[in-house]
């Protein structure tokens, strides 16, 4: 069962909230404060925090950096739910560390619910990845060797995550995903990668922006990037061309094997 620290000031939210969780199979524990998020956090094995920013004493960027000061486990996902969207908002949550952001006005609270579940699935799978990664590779295995290719796609839509990523899966890559620019960023940044798939048209970061940051670091600069986008505009291609991509493809129109095919033949 995972367990979730709801960090919630509002008492009749909080209570909403605890039930609709509780029903559908978290084991939850409700706070106000940061405080009592962070005293749970020492005494129970936690999966997630959920907490809003705006709250008494210690707002939710203050209790992002303590979780992540190294005090506590740096297992523990934390996702902003918070009516402050505000692309600062984001950008600053994400960079201190937090692993997703809700704009909590957009969901009702069965919806919350459902997204926060998403995550959770996210989250393990991410984990899995890593585990695999980690895994000795055993001499004369080819199909271990592929496997140490990884892949990371920065993409908002879920079907286009599901599509591609099951593809690529099959195909012995190891693939993780980010759903807003910012977050593809940061894990681009943190983690090792083979080669990036990137949506253009991104919450918190726009694909433009999160090219020109990976070739400006030295870490990720020579690593491909295969973009995708909704829509073809002569500009924008010639823009991200010079950018140094490998390749750009309409999204709509590009089926998971031809992508397939592709990252087949920019990983060699």
């Amino acid at each position: 069962m995972v367990k979730i620290v709801i960090v919630e000031d509002d008492p009749m939210i909080s209570d909403i909230y605890n039930k609709k969780f509780s029903d559908s199979d978290f084991e939850v524990f409700s706070v106000a404060s940061g405080d009592q998020a962070l005293e749970v956090a020492k005494k129970e094995k936690v999966d997630i925090i959920m907490t809003d920013l705006i709250m008494p004493k210690m707002d939710g960027f203050q209790l992002i950096e303590k979780l992540r000061s190294g005090e506590f486990d740096p297992k523990i996902k934390i996702v902003v739910t918070s009516n402050l969207s505000q692309k600062d908002d984001r950008d600053k949550a994400i960079e201190l560390g937090a692993n997703g952001f809700v704009a909590k006005s957009e969901y009702s609270p069965s919806e919350l619910v459902a997204e926060i579940r998403r995550l959770t699935n996210q989250f393990q799978e991410q984990q899995k990845n890593e585990a695999r990664a980690n895994t000795p590779v055993e001499y004369g295995n080819e199909e271990n060797s592929k496997d140490k290719k990884k892949i990371l796609i920065i993409e908002d839509e879920e079907i286009f995550i599901e599509m591609f990523n099951e593809r690529l899966t099959k195909e012995g890559y190891i693939v993780d995903a980010a759903r807003n620019g910012a977050w593809g960023v940061k894990e681009a940044f943190r983690n090792q990668y083979d080669l990036f798939i990137i949506d253009m048209i991104m919450p918190a970061m726009t694909g433009e922006e999160m090219i020109a940051k990976l070739k400006l670091e030295e870490k990720t600069k020579n690593i491909p990037i295969i973009v995708l986008s909704a829509s073809v505009e002569g500009d924008v291609i010639r823009r991200v061309s010079k950018m140094g991509i490998e390749s750009f493809f309409i999204k709509t129109k590009i089926t998971p094997s031809e992508l397939c095919r592709e990252v087949n033949k920019v990983l060699g």
